[in-house]
């Protein structure tokens, strides 16, 4: 993600239904072999998602649970 500028989104598990009303557009750009596994270019409007890795590294999947075990251990 640093590399590249980029951002990995998240988004809470078993909302599938709610973030795809946020779906404006969709077009496969690699992979349409792969069916509902090809990559796909979205337009969005107003989908709840969260930053898990910015494009500095930071990383919520690393942070999350080095700041739990902490926070437990004392």
């Amino acid at each position: 993600m640093k590399e590249h500028g980029a951002v990995y989104f998240a988004a809470v598990g078993g909302a599938g239904a709610l973030l795809a009303k946020s779906v404006q557009e969709a077009e496969i750009i690699a992979y349409e072999d792969l069916g509902a596994e090809a990559i796909r270019k979205l337009e969005v409007k107003d989908m709840p998602l969260l930053v898990a890795v910015d494009s500095e590294g930071s990383d919520l999947y690393q942070i999350g649970p080095a700041k739990w075990r902490k926070e437990t251990v004392e």
